[in-house]
C-alpha cells in the first residue's frame, strides 16, 4: 500500500534552477513548475499543491504579490520564497505576509529537503487536527465490541481475518446493533491503524451537501463557498472512509462514488482536477439495499463495488446470552463516567431485560444502562426505575369477544400495537417507521406521547 505522494508548486523563471530542484525532489514528491506569476497562480488553481517555493523576482509579477493572492485563495497552503542574498529583506517582509520560510540561493541541499520536510508534516497534522476539532464535540462511541455468544464470536473471527486485507467491507445489521464499533475494529486491525478513521453519516447530512462533504470543494463553486475546503475523501487519506447509512446516499450522486473507488481519486465540486487518494471505504446499511435496487433507488453496480466482503451484525434478541455481559459492561462504563459505585443488575430485572425485544439494538441497551446508573442511589439497580414498556408484553388486537372493550379502547389498543410494531421493523427509527405508517415524523411523535408509548 503507497501513499499519495505529497504535490510541490516551483515557482522560477530560471530554467537550472527549476532542473535542479527537479532532480533533488522528484523521486519523493509530484512536482508542478511555474515561469512566472500568472503561471503560478493557474497551477495552484489547477495542481492543488501542498508546498509553493516561490522566487520574490519575477518575471511579471513580483513574488510578494503571488503570495498575497495565494494567500487570499487558500490560508492554509504554505509558500516558501525563494531569494537571493540582496532580496533577504523581502523575504522578511513575506513572512510577515504569510510566508512559512525563506530559502536563499544557492540551496543547502540538506536544508532545502529538511524544510520542505518540516512544512508537509506541518500540513498533514493541521488537516487532522482541523477534522479532530470538528469531531470533538461528539460523543465518543466504545471501542470494544462486547460479545460471548457464538455468533459474536463468529464475526470477530471474521473481524480479524479481513482487517489487514485492503479490500472494501459492506457492514448490515438494524440500528444500534454496533456496525461503526466494527468498521472501527477493522480500521485499528489494518495497517492503516496509524492514519485518521473518518466518520460519515450519508443521512445526516442535507443532499444538498452531501457531495460537498465528500468530496470537498472549490472556492466560487456555489453560493457561500467563500473558500476552498477538503472533503473526507482527502481528509480519509492514507486511512479509513467509513460511509454509514449508505442507502441514503442520493442517486446522483451515486455514480460519482462509483468511480472515485474505481479510480481511486476524486474531484472536488466546481473544480476540474483529478485528485488521486488512497483510501480504505468500510460502508453500513440498515435496509435491504437489493430491495433498494428492485425499487431504483440504488446502483446495483454500485452495490456490488461495496459489497465485496459482506458482514451482517444480528440484532440484541437473536444474541440475549451476551445481554448480561453487555449490561455489565454499560454499568461499569458509566460509573467511571459519573463517578457511582453500582455493582450489580437484580435478578428481577435482569429478567425483564432478557425477556424485552430491545428494537434499538445495543445503543438502546447503553442508553438505559446510563440512565439507571444516573439515577441510582444505591450499589445496585432494581426494578424502580425500569421504563414501562420492559414490564409489558406486547400488546396485540384482542380476539376475546368476551372481554367487555369499547370501541374507543379497541382503537387505542391497535394503534398503539401497530406504532410500536412499524418502530421495531423500523429498527427504533422514528422517521423510517414514520415513512412506513405514511405519516409526518412530528404526528408520529405526538401519537406515540398520546398513546404512553
Amino acid at each position: 500500500m503507497g501513499e499519495a505522494k505529497s504535490r510541490i508548486l516551483i515557482v522560477d523563471d530560471e530554467e537550472h534552477l527549476r532542473d535542479s530542484l527537479s532532480f533533488l525532489l522528484a523521486s519523493q514528491y509530484d512536482l508542478f513548475f511555474a515561469e512566472n506569476g500568472a503561471e503560478a497562480l493557474e497551477q495552484v488553481a489547477k495542481a492543488s499543491p501542498d508546498l509553493v517555493l516561490l522566487d520574490m523576482r519575477l518575471p511579471d509579477i513580483s513574488g510578494i504579490e503571488v503570495l498575497k493572492r495565494v494567500k487570499e485563495n487558500d490560508p492554509s497552503l504554505e509558500v516558501i520564497m525563494v531569494t537571493a542574498v540582496n532580496t533577504v529583506s523581502q523575504a522578511v517582509e513575506a513572512m510577515k505576509l504569510g510566508a512559512y520560510d525563506y530559502l536563499t540561493k544557492p540551496f543547502d541541499i540538506e536544508a532545502i529537503q529538511s524544510i520542505i520536510a518540516k512544512v508537509l508534516e506541518k500540513r498533514v497534522l493541521e488537516r487532522e487536527n482541523l477534522y479532530l476539532r470538528e469531531e470533538i464535540e461528539k460523543s465518543h462511541q466504545f471501542e470494544k465490541i462486547v460479545g460471548k455468544s457464538s455468533v459474536m464470536k463468529e464475526i470477530f473471527g471474521v473481524i480479524s481475518q479481513i482487517a489487514k486485507k485492503d479490500i472494501t467491507v459492506l457492514i448490515t445489521g438494524e440500528s444500534g446493533t454496533g456496525k461503526e464499533l466494527v468498521a472501527r475494529a477493522l480500521h485499528n486491525l489494518s495497517p492503516r491503524r496509524n492514519r485518521l478513521f473518518v466518520p460519515v453519516n450519508c443521512a445526516a447530512i442535507p443532499e444538498n451537501l452531501i457531495e460537498s462533504e465528500l468530496f470537498g470543494h472549490e472556492r466560487g463553486a456555489f453560493t457561500g463557498a467563500i473558500e476552498r475546503r477538503i472533503g473526507k475523501f482527502e481528509i480519509a487519506d492514507s486511512g479509513t472512509l467509513f460511509l454509514d447509512e449508505i442507502g441514503s446516499l442520493p442517486l446522483k450522486l451515486q455514480g460519482k462514488l462509483l468511480r472515485s473507488l474505481q479510480e481511486k481519486e476524486i474531484e472536488r465540486l466546481g473544480g476540474n482536477k483529478q485528485i488521486g487518494v488512497d483510501v480504505r471505504v468500510i460502508s453500513a446499511s440498515n435496509c435491504d439495499l437489493t430491495r433498494e435496487i428492485e425499487k431504483g433507488n440504488f446502483r446495483s453496480d454500485l452495490y456490488y463495488r461495496l459489497n465485496v466482503l459482506p458482514l451482517n451484525l444480528p440484532p440484541l434478541r437473536n444474541r440475549r446470552e451476551d445481554i448480561g455481559l453487555l449490561a455489565e459492561h454499560f454499568m461499569r462504563v458509566y460509573n467511571r463516567e459519573f463517578g457511582k459505585k453500582v455493582k450489580s443488575v437484580s435478578p428481577e430485572a435482569m429478567e425483564l431485560f432478557m425477556n424485552y425485544r430491545w428494537p434499538g439494538n445495543v445503543r438502546e441497551l447503553s442508553n438505559l444502562m446510563e440512565r439507571l446508573v444516573v439515577l441510582s442511589h444505591g450499589d445496585h439497580i432494581g426494578t424502580d426505575n425500569l421504563p414501562k414498556e420492559l414490564f409489558q408484553a406486547e400488546e396485540q388486537p384482542s380476539t376475546d369477544q368476551t372481554e367487555e372493550v369499547d370501541f374507543k379502547e379497541a382503537s387505542r389498543r391497535f394503534e398503539s400495537a401497530f406504532i410500536k410494531k412499524a418502530i421495531e421493523k423500523a429498527g427504533g427509527q422514528k422517521t423510517k417507521a414514520a415513512k412506513m405508517l405514511g405519516l409526518h415524523r412530528n404526528t408520529l411523535l405526538f401519537k406515540e406521547k398520546k398513546l404512553g408509548l
